[in-house]
């Protein structure tokens, strides 16, 4: 609407002016219309003669071409329509308008008047075409139309001659220049008729194609610029006739149209302008909404690909290599070498300019879109190049230069409209996903290999561009940041140091060993970082490092981004820490920028807990410290506390880096001593690798130590743990066996042992060098033992001392000789078990050396076996000599050794040398040895069982030559402690063998030769409490069907899913005394043990109950009974009076001790040597645990057999001495267990094996009675309702049927059971919406919550209910809305 305002300020000639021209067409259209109402009136003659009056005059005006008068006739036919023709009256055309366009029309056609041939369209319009053209043809005067055949009537194929032969050579033949041509294109549309337009569409499109039905070959006759300017006008007017007809689009499709379309795209050189503008007409997607094409969709994919090659060919002819190496991915044709490929691409990008959104047609098909998309925006990244280039050799590469800039200009304004109507962001997630990968790998491959700029220039066009991506790309945050992890992904060039734990969910970093090369491409590299350096300056740290989701917006403006808060997981410690291995880069470094920015954002409240990140960047860099610690050159060390100066002398890159973090951390107070506390653990522990000293570890200790103690002593008045103080007294114990100084020679480690006790007593000076600081306290026995090593460099028994002159000795010396001063008091004694013990340990430590270098040779064997070709015969002789070499001197050494340790141990425990602190650690490291030597021999079978069964036995077979030793060793295995065996566990982690340690047990225990005494030393190291879960569960990633990351599928390992869920039937055919039923039942035993171990509401053990449910093969009851005659029991009620057969008594007293005690050992420790007797109490004692842990799945085997004799033996048993036992612990649990709710309340009825459950709230209540069978678990649990208060019956029975599935479904306590049904009605009560498939809050087999929501109509369901929903009913709706899911 028109300003007011406006009007106010307009002339008054203006103003009047406008007033007259409104008055005399309102007085034009009132005059109009009374003319029309007069000639209406008018009788036949005398309208005859009045209207011909009107004739004569119109077309007097035509021949004047007045155009004023033309437009008056156009309104008044106009007029006639709305108050004559459309009252039904026929008399406008048969009087007035058909005899006058019969007179007229061969002047109109003869004179080049727009107007007239637009009244002619008017009038089409009016009456429609057949009856005009009928008017045209018969009235008197036109001699023209009187031809041959042609009657008074027009039908359809006279309507058709008249419209080929007259009025499509006159509208088409016309040039695009001329004025008339238009008009005339409109009539032809016009006269389009609805019955014929098939017919007349393809005689309009074949004569302006200028072909013939008759023509032979797919391609067209050349046409002329003039003739395709004029078909583009033409299709650019019926686009928009097609908007206002009815009728499907493929009408106006035409195969010559495809052909002229086609050639159009091909033709070299192009069309120019109106090649340009007729694929634009006819392909459409000029605008978002268009994308209606007069195309087939064959012929517009054709043409775009023609497109795309010709931008292809456009890019491969650019400057810069990586333009070309990217351009030739997306795989285009040649073109022939002379075209000018600037014009050939722009004319393409005309074309594109009106057509672009056509191809979002294509999205699902067709990697049209984003290939052409890609090539879009590699020419606008050259564009970007281009300017950055100053000058050029001469005149000629400064046009094309020039030519290709102002293209590439084009290009990126075309982008940035596309943009505008967030067309990118409507793309489907494949076709987006394929436009950034290629994209990012462009970036990638440019910042890495792109040599022609600066490193500056370049690494500003990349960030440029990334967040381009980021823009037009990325619809959310999310996405944004999986972006990030693409442009960050790992392969050949990047990262160097550390990479992403791509095996878990926590994004963890791990140390990226194997590509750490000299001749890496640093400078693509620091490139690289530099980028990632710029992205943190425009995107912010804890978008990148942090990986921070925004949950939702700022709440006001100028909020700042700090409080962001994390939605989904994107942290990226490994990238900090490649950045900080890095080191430095153009435009930063590690010290100078990155490492001030992230302790800054650790330490703000808003972000994400630091712990997590901080503590994965720690640890990666400490990892790779112990790693790569010889690689470099740690030795630079000072006695007094390090800087960050003094870090830049630091070669190896990740100690480097490590240091810098924790003094940086350190100092700005992000980390405290509770951290100091942990890395000083995990260095002690990795210290020692079994027996060996761990060099690396032992090369960086001095520098981290001296950084460690800074973080140690932040709190004032704060000392050292006695644990960190013990540890470095031991460290100083173990430099005193060394020689003096004034001795060594060449002795490995002397160096970093003084080393690490020196930076242990850091100190530092204060206003000068004569005021000292001490770094920390130490206690009186540190004091003696430095003041001891100090004093041991001075003086040898028996002799002078000469100085060594060894730079290493004299550096070494002069550090001591200050912290010594610095720190020392005196006193210490000598050791008298010193000599043998230590001779102890080397007799076991050659053995283990011996069985040491035995495993690794066939681990080298059978490594090599796989990447080489080797018959297995070769392999097999390669074993063989292996153990057919074994030295049997250091094994009997070894033995001696071993009993000798053992009569030691065995003395009084008061004995002098047991008080000494040495001796805790001498025994521990014997006991270590002799691990190592059971370790070995299992870790070498199961690296050779690996490859086959021979090779196996080779390996078990060579223990039997020495079975007292063994014996021995699996004597002390057994009795040594808890911290010893996993001290050994990790040792053999480290190892770095194939084969790990819970392998090398299970090949003892599963032995193809076994020895009784090492399986049983096997079996108890797997069923303790530190490795019981890793030898049964295997890692595993998938989450459940919720999503929840937090509750993974159990998956079992190998060596025990082997027995338990592919469970031969050919076993049942086996001997009762056979290995592999033992096998089996040992397997059965280890998951048994740690199922009852777990807790039983704890969500691992219901995983596991659920895994066994459905994955366990349940002929394992079969095989259990095969040991258990129970035919040989007397059939009477109260069997438990009546003496048991032999063989079913001992089952029995196993079964019910089983179930007493939830163990198996009493069994385990008497089952060797294996006799068929032992197998009986075995499987008894099995079959007792089996029922308590696991009633439901013992319940569901029960209840599918079939045999009734069978089952009624089992059903006798079970009752007299298992039911009992079963029924008592499970009644005496639910009188134990303290629900603890007023609303709810349990009474217990011993005598009638009874439980009755009270739920109250409110003014509703019920009472459920819970009945145990005499035969529990395997008949089912009865509940009945006693009593029920303000409870609907449905209510009543859903609440009924709730508490029968959870007791029936309950592997474990009936307690638990109890407690998630009430938790259930807790939860309804809470308002939790219940599944609607199963009726249940709580589920009734994994007890969770319903957490699956529809989209559509909101309902929450189990995932269990869920899956079991899809599966059954085969389709992925929704049970209720049926959305699709």
């Amino acid at each position: 609407m028109r300003d007011p305002s406006e009007d106010s300020t307009q002339s008054p000639q203006l103003r009047t002016t406008e007033t007259a021209l409104s008055v005399k067409h309102h007085y034009s259209h009132n005059l109009g219309k009374c003319i029309i109402k007069i000639l209406s009136g008018m009788e036949n003659d005398l309208l005859s003669v009045s209207c011909l009056a009107f004739q004569d005059k119109y077309v007097e005006i035509v021949k004047q071409g007045d155009l004023e008068k033309l437009e008056r006739v156009v309104d008044f036919f106009l007029l006639l329509e709305q108050h004559a023709v459309q009252q039904g009256e026929t008399w406008p055309l048969a009087h007035f308008v058909g005899p006058m366009l019969s007179k007229s029309f061969p002047l109109i056609r003869s004179l080049d008047s727009p107007d007239s041939v637009r009244l002619l369209s008017v009038a089409v319009s009016i009456f429609g075409p057949r009856m005009i053209v009928r008017e045209l043809a018969f009235n008197e005067g036109n001699s023209y139309f009187h031809n041959d055949g042609m009657d008074g009537d027009l039908d359809a194929e006279n309507f058709l001659k008249v419209f080929k032969d007259i009025f499509i050579p006159w509208c088409l033949q016309g040039n695009i220049d001329n004025s008339s041509t238009d008009a005339q294109l409109d009539l032809i549309l016009a006269l389009l008729d609805t019955e014929s337009f098939v017919e007349q569409w393809d005689m309009v499109i074949t004569y302006a194609t200028n072909l013939s039905h008759g023509l032979v070959g797919p391609e067209p006759c050349p046409l002329s610029f003039k003739k395709i300017a004029v078909l583009a006008r033409l299709m650019e007017k019926a686009r928009a006739k097609m908007r206002n007809m009815q009728g499907e689009v493929s009408q106006w499709h035409h195969k010559l149209l495809d052909s002229t379309a086609l050639y159009v795209a091909r033709s070299l050189p192009p069309f120019a302008i109106s090649g340009a503008r007729f694929l634009r007409a006819v392909l459409g997607g000029s605008t978002y909404d268009d994308q209606i094409s007069l195309l087939s969709r064959d012929v517009t994919a054709l043409i775009f690909e023609e497109i795309l090659k010709k931008l292809l060919a456009f890019l491969i002819d650019s400057s810069f290599t990586l333009v070309r190496d990217a351009a030739s991915h997306l795989k285009a044709g040649s073109l022939h070498s002379s075209v000018d490929m600037l014009q050939v691409s722009q004319f393409d990008l005309e074309v594109l300019e009106g057509s672009f959104f056509c191809l979002k047609t294509f999205l699902d098909e067709s990697k049209l879109l984003p290939s052409i998309s890609a090539a879009m925006f590699l020419i606008t990244w050259e564009f970007g190049m281009l300017k950055t280039l100053k000058g050029a050799k001469d005149a000629n590469s400064v046009e094309k230069l020039m030519a290709r800039w102002d293209f590439g200009e084009s290009v990126n304004a075309l982008l940035c409209r596309i943009n505008n109507n967030q067309f990118w962001k409507t793309l489907s997630i494949c076709t987006r996903h394929n436009l950034t990968n290629f994209l990012i790998r462009s970036i990638r491959s440019i910042i890495f290999k792109e040599d022609a700029l600066s490193t500056d220039k370049i690494v500003s066009l990349c960030c440029i561009w990334v967040l381009e991506v980021f823009e037009f790309l990325c619809q959310d945050e999310c996405e944004k940041q999986s972006l990030l992890d693409q442009l960050l992904g790992n392969d050949e060039s990047w990262p160097v140091w550390v990479m992403q734990d791509t095996n878990t969910s926590e994004r963890l970093a791990i140390v990226k060993i194997d590509n750490v090369t000299a001749d890496m491409n640093a400078s693509g590299i620091h490139k690289f970082v530099a980028l990632i350096d710029k992205l943190i300056s425009k995107l912010g740290f804890h978008r990148v490092i942090y990986g921070c989701v925004p949950d939702k917006p700022p709440m006001h403006e100028g909020q700042a981004d700090d409080t962001i808060t994390p939605q989904y997981n994107f942290s990226r410690a490994w990238l900090a820490a490649e950045i900080l291995c890095t080191w430095k880069w153009q435009g930063g470094s590690a010290l100078a920028s990155f490492l001030p920015l992230l302790s800054a954002n650790a330490n703000r409240q808003s972000y994400p807990p630091k712990t997590g990140l901080l503590d994965n960047i720690v640890n990666v860099l400490l990892d790779g410290a112990l790693i790569h610690g010889l690689s470099g050159d740690p030795s630079f060390f000072d006695v007094w506390p390090a800087s960050h100066d003094q870090m830049e002398a630091i070669k190896e890159p990740f100690l480097r880096a490590f240091l810098s973090l924790l003094l940086t951390l350190f100092n700005d107070r992000v980390l405290g001593k509770d951290k100091a506390l942990v890395v000083f653990d995990l260095l002690e522990n990795n210290l020692f690798v079994g027996e060996a000293i761990n060099r690396n570890c032992l090369r960086i200790l001095p520098l981290v130590m001296n950084v460690l103690v800074q973080g140690l002593q932040l709190e004032q008045n704060q000392h050292m743990s006695d644990t960190i103080t013990d540890t470095i007294t031991e460290w100083l114990q173990r430099t005193l066996l060394f020689p003096p100084l004034i001795e060594w020679q060449t002795e490995q480690d002397v160096e970093e042992w003084y080393e690490l006790v020196i930076s242990c007593f850091p100190v530092s000076a204060v206003g000068g060098s004569e005021a000292l600081k001490l770094a920390r306290d130490i206690n009186a026995h540190e004091r003696e033992l430095l003041l001891d090593l100090f004093r041991k460099q001075r003086y040898k028994d028996g002799g002078s001392n000469a100085p060594n002159k060894l730079p290493v000795v004299q550096n070494l010396l002069s550090k001591l000789s200050i912290v010594t001063i610095g720190y020392c008091s005196k006193e210490f004694d000598e050791e008298d078990w010193e000599f043998v013990l230590s001779q102890l340990r080397l007799w076991i430590q050659s053995a283990v050396v011996m069985m040491e270098e035995v495993a690794e040779t066939v681990n080298e064997v059978i490594t090599n076996a796989s990447t080489s070709v080797c018959s297995e015969s070769n392999i097999t002789n390669k074993l063989e000599h292996t153990v057919s070499i074994l030295d049997p001197f250091p094994i009997n050494l070894a033995r001696n050794a071993i009993f000798a340790f053992s009569l030691v141990v065995g003395l009084d425990a008061d004995f002098a040398y047991s008080k000494e602190k040495r001796w805790e650690s001498i025994n521990n490291r014997i006991v270590e040895g002799i691990l190592r030597l059971f370790f070995s021999t299992g870790i070498a079978e199961a690296i050779a069982s690996s490859y086959n069964q021979e090779g196996s036995i080779i390996i078990a077979s060579s223990r039997l030559h020495h079975p007292h030793f063994w014996e021995l060793v699996a004597s002390v295995v057994v009795k040594s402690s808890v911290d010893a065996k996993d001290k050994a566990m990790r040792s053999i982690e480290l190892w770095g063998l194939s084969k790990r340690a819970v392998s090398s047990l299970y090949a003892i225990l599963f032995s193809s030769k076994p020895l009784s005494s090492l399986q049983f030393a096997a079996y108890i190291i797997l069923s303790s409490e530190s490795v019981s879960p890793m030898a049964i569960l295997r890692e595993c990633n998938e989450s459940n069907l919720d999503g929840d990351s937090s509750e993974e599928n159990v998956s079992l390992r190998e060596e025990i899913s082997f027995m338990v869920e592919r469970f031969c039937s050919y076993i049942l055919e086996m001997d009762l005394a056979s290995q592999y039923r033992l096998q089996v039942f040992l397997a059965w035993s280890l998951l048994l043990s740690h199922l009852f171990s777990l807790p039983s509401s704890s969500s691992s053990r219901e995983r596991l109950v659920q895994y066994i449910q459905e994955r366990a093969d349940s002929a394992i009851l079969d095989c259990l009974f095969q040991h258990i005659p129970l035919e040989l029991c007397v059939k009477k009620r109260d069997v438990q009076q009546l003496q048991l057969p032999s063989g079913v008594s001992e089952a029995a007293m196993a079964a019910k001790r089983a179930i007493t005690t939830g163990s198996l050992f009493f069994c385990l420790e008497k089952l060797w040597p294996l006799e068929q007797e032992k197998m009986v109490v075995i499987a008894g004692a099995l079959y007792g645990l089996m029922l308590r842990v696991l009633p439901a799945y013992v319940q569901g085997w029960f209840s599918r057999l079939r045999d009734r004799s069978i089952s009624s033996m089992i059903e006798s048993f079970t009752r007299a001495w298992c039911s009992p036992a079963l029924i008592a612990d499970e009644l005496s649990q639910i009188k134990k267990t303290n629900f603890s709710d007023e609303n709810f309340s349990v009474s217990v009825s011993k005598s009638a094996n009874e439980v009755v459950a009270t739920y109250t709230k409110d003014e509703i209540g019920m009472d459920l009675v819970i009945r145990l069978p005499a035969s529990y678990p395997l008949r089912p649990v009865d509940v009945d309702c006693m009593r029920s208060l303000g409870i609907s019956e449905v209510k009543q029975r859903k609440w009924l049927m709730s508490m029968i599935s959870f007791v029936r479904n309950q592997n474990g306590a009936l307690a638990e059971a109890i407690r998630i049904w009430k938790s259930n009605f807790d939860k309804e009560f809470e308002g939790v919406e219940e599944c609607p498939i199963c009726y249940s809050v709580i589920h009734t087999a994994n007890h969770s919550l319903p957490r699956l929501a529809c989209k559509t109509c909101r309902h929450k369901f189990h995932s269990a209910c869920l899956y079991k929903w899809f599966s059954t009913s085969h389709k992925s709706t929704c049970p209720l809305c049926q959305s699709p899911f």
